[in-house]
């Protein structure tokens, strides 16, 4: 007999030929996800221009860009350096900066109500003039909404006839609810007032420690790195150096110029990669130049209008730095690309940033940076994320129009927020309104509900051993077929975009699926399976804390005997277990012997007493009552909201009962009116009448025509029978 071997072994295809695509702003399309370096993925992130307090437009890229992060990381598996900047010092920050720091000058030295109202009215002038040469409409409503505001301010303080003391509090509140256009007036009548550096860095300081509180507060993770600009000049003035060395920046008045035309005229390089059909956009290249840096000399430094600055002169009233070619300070675009590339070398795989700088930071990012480089390749994705607007309107620190984080906080958790964002997809446009925010409520309350459901239907089957391990019928076979196919929805939504929003989808079909197992369990008084359930709980909460939105610790939900809540939950659990079960005891033989008050005191323990101690008991016919821990607070919410919509209907109620009786009212007294005065009132529409009160002419004196005298003669007949009547009723008594 011949020796024997192995037979032939076949290596499995894998029938999963699912890719991570990503929407690349440079193609405008989804490509394929393929990192430069193996599995390490380096990112850089626009980070905040940090002079006001961070609004939801920020949080909309914030934590859009946090999903992102985290399914790239503990969803896929990348190895992520994620960057972040601080832009601590431009235009922005240089004039409200100054701003403050006269307007509080202002304040110390100027106490007398009238000067001060006297100022305020130049001031109003100035702000007058700035509206008048404005077009931008939603700009226009915010200047135009100061200006009311002002004037109210300084009308209401002459109509005041006040004592000294109260004179301080009206000035107070004057300088105040006039800080916007006197800041604006005292900023032009000093702002080319020399200014230590020292005056512009306080307030970008306050508002980064700011950011950073907000950020926290999100849940979103902090940077692996962060730059900031004011520490990065000696390396933007070598950077500019180099692209000056490369021919393709210039030195113009002790400013220094990207020659956008020479760049775009070069085989290896392209101009406007993002956004081609913005080049020469004026409009959009002069609000990226910055308020303080497009006056009619500085535009005549150019060589073209396109070109923009990467090192800007600095002028009396702005901070500077000294430079090869002068006094001066970075332009904006040059910021990122220095900070960038420190940290990330020659090329990125993913750079992120809001939608609306696209055009031309972005693009002024891309084509400095590979001047500089000499490449083609600085960034291999770009990422941008939607807006979020206020009732169609863009939300702007610079409009005035924006609701702070800290704000939104004060209505909604961040989970709420957070939960609002992924149910859209990140990169589309985002309208922040009740109604967005109501879909999350309903989704999280959905979650929430489910949880408890689960840990109610398996709390009596053993955890460990022999018993907890029961035999699969055909529902189990089916529940875990419906499990296999959402986590592959949910797989299939992440590598498409990583559409959270398809992916909660995938994980609502699967709890409704669960829902109606327990359900169908409870209705048959059989146990549920709890590995399963614990199976299909366990990915979902693993999904939710990968999205930062979590629950609890997947990890520990179930199964850890170490989890904190879990062993509070197996100590008190017993005892309320016995107290449900003598309760339901008391309802049986109260009911038997129709003992209303004792009913009423078993309702009032379930509805009143345990829900401030977290507990909710929920009865269930023919079955134990199901017995639930859930924060105090939100028992008290969902009572407030029962009890809301129980008024709502007693109210209800009431209204269409004295709606019955007053068209029952009015039906008798219609009765009681004789057929010859029911027209007679009618001068709206009739001019004469006959002996009966029959009219006979319209309005405007015409004889009525046959067809309306028909229709005059039916309604008077059937009011002459309910005359009628009404007259035989009251003779009968």
């Amino acid at each position: 007999m011949s020796k024997r071997c192995q037979p032939q072994w076949q290596r499995p295809e894998s029938s999963d030929k699912t890719k991570l695509r990503l929407y690349n702003s440079l193609t405008r399309d989804k490509e394929i996800f393929v990192p430069q370096f193996g599995n390490k993925v380096l990112w850089y992130s626009c980070g905040p221009t940090v002079y006001d307090a961070a609004h939801m437009g920020h949080a909309r890229s914030y934590i859009s860009f946090d999903i992102l992060r985290r399914v790239l990381s503990e969803y896929f598996g990348y190895d992520v350096f994620y960057v972040m900047n601080i832009t601590d010092i431009d235009d922005k920050i240089i004039k409200r900066a100054r701003q403050k720091y006269l307007f509080d000058e202002y304040v110390k030295k100027h106490s007398s109500l009238t000067e001060v109202i006297s100022d305020i009215r130049e001031s109003l002038k100035h702000y007058k003039k700035l509206l008048e040469t404005t077009e931008d409409v939603d700009k226009r409503t915010m200047l135009e909404n100061v200006i009311e505001k002002t004037e109210n301010g300084v009308k209401n303080a002459e109509n005041s006839i006040l004592s000294k003391e109260e004179e301080q509090q009206v000035l107070k509140d004057l300088l105040c609810n006039s800080e916007d256009t006197l800041s604006e007036w005292i900023d032009k009548l000093k702002s080319n007032t020399e200014f230590d550096n020292s005056i512009f860095f306080s307030l970008p300081a306050k508002w980064e420690e700011a950011f950073y509180k907000d950020m926290e507060a999100l849940n979103v993770l902090q940077p692996d790195a962060v730059t900031r600009v004011t520490e990065y000049i000696p390396e933007i003035i070598s950077y500019v150096e180099k692209i000056i060395e490369n021919g393709l920046a210039y030195e113009s008045n002790g400013s220094v110029y990207f020659d956008t035309m020479k760049f775009d005229q070069m085989p290896d390089h392209f101009y406007g990669k993002l956004v081609p059909e913005a080049f020469g956009d004026i409009k959009k290249l002069q609000e990226g130049e910055g308020e303080l840096s497009v006056s009619s000399e500085k535009l005549g430094e150019k060589k073209s209008p396109s070109d923009f600055a990467v090192w800007k002169t600095s002028k009396p009233g702005e901070p500077s730095w000294d430079s090869p070619w002068g006094k001066g300070r970075p332009g904006w675009h040059i910021e990122c690309s220095v900070m960038a590339s420190a940290l990330l070398g020659e090329s990125m795989d993913i750079h992120t940033g809001g939608f609306d700088l696209k055009f031309p930071h972005h693009d002024n990012e891309l084509a400095q940076s590979e001047a500089y480089f000499n490449n083609d390749h600085w960034v291999r994705y770009f990422l941008h994320s939607g807006h979020l607007t206020i009732s169609g309107c863009k939300m702007s620190k610079s409009l005035k129009n924006f609701i702070t984080i800290q704000s939104a906080l004060e209505h909604h958790t961040s989970r709420q927020i957070r939960l609002a964002f992924l149910l859209h997809s990140w990169k589309d446009t985002l309208d922040y309104s009740p109604q967005t925010l109501d879909v999350a409520l309903h989704y999280e309350k959905f979650i929430g509900e489910f949880i408890l459901n689960v840990k109610d239907s398996i709390r009596d089957i053993p955890k460990k051993g022999r018993e907890a391990f029961q035999k699969w019928g055909i529902e189990e076979h089916n529940l875990y077929s419906l499990l296999q196919q959402k986590q592959a929805g949910v797989h299939e939504s992440l590598c498409d975009n990583i559409d959270t929003r398809g992916a909660l989808e995938n994980i609502h079909d699967l709890i409704t699926g669960s829902n109606i197992y327990i359900n169908n369990k409870k209705t048959n008084l059989l146990p549920c399976n709890r590995k399963v359930l614990t199976n299909i709980m366990s990915y979902i909460l693993k999904i939710l804390r990968i999205f930062g939105a979590s629950f609890g610790d997947s990890s520990q939900e179930f199964s850890s005997e170490n989890s904190t809540t879990q062993i509070n939950e197996d100590l008190v659990m017993p005892y309320l277990r016995t107290l449900a079960d003598f309760r339901e005891n008391i309802r049986q033989q109260a009911k038997e012997i129709k003992a209303t008050p004792i009913l009423k005191l078993c309702d009032e323990l379930r509805d009143d007493v345990l829900p401030t101690l977290g507990v909710r008991l929920e009865d269930q016919e023919g079955l134990k009552a199901a017995i639930k821990l859930v924060d105090p607070a939100e028992l008290a919410r969902e009572k407030e909201i029962k009890q809301r919509i129980e008024a709502e209907k007693k109210l209800e109620k009431e209204k269409k009962k004295q709606e019955q009786e007053a068209l029952k009212a009015a039906r008798e007294a219609a009765k009681r009116m004789p057929p010859s005065e029911m027209f007679i009132s009618m001068t709206d529409k009739y001019s004469k009448f006959d002996d009966k009160g029959i009219p006979t002419h319209d309005v405007d004196g015409k004889e009525i025509s046959e067809s309306q005298l028909k229709k005059v003669m039916k309604l008077y007949n059937a009011q002459e029978k309910k005359y009628n009547d009404y007259l035989k009723s009251v003779a009968s008594t």
